[in-house]
């Protein structure tokens, strides 16, 4: 694992310490994604709104280690929401980060809320 991917960790709810306030709900695209950075974490986060559910991942794609994974198509498989890479189409859970076609290692997924129209997400340092 480079040194890059090694930043990325997943973060359970129970795990949270810090609620980082990214935007306005307004700020993000419906059934769509943007990018917010957290200290030196690029975060995609996604307003999956055909499903009332907001997710929020590592931005970074495992395969070439290019930020580009907020630009992703996102759809649903067996009821699983997912996004898809826009380089190499490789589809990742954005509940648990799992790659749902392939070799690649997991990516890393957040907790998210929405309070008074804010996105926050949860990060445990």
């Amino acid at each position: 694992m480079s040194l890059l991917l090694s930043k990325y960790k997943t973060v359970k709810e129970e795990e949270v310490k810090v609620w980082f306030k990214a935007a306005s709900v307004n700020a993000f695209p419906k059934d769509g994604g943007a990018c917010v950075k957290y200290k030196d974490l690029q975060i995609a986060v996604f307003n999956f709104s055909r499903l009332n559910k907001w997710f929020a991942c590592q931005n970074l794609s495992p395969e070439k280690e290019e930020m580009v994974l907020s630009r992703g198509m996102i759809g649903d498989s067996n009821g699983i929401p997912k996004v898809a890479c826009p380089l190499h189409k490789k589809t990742f859970s954005l509940k648990t980060g799992e790659n749902l076609n392939g070799h690649l290692n997991a990516i890393a997924t957040y907790p998210v809320k929405i309070e008074e129209e804010n996105v926050y997400i949860g990060f445990s340092e």
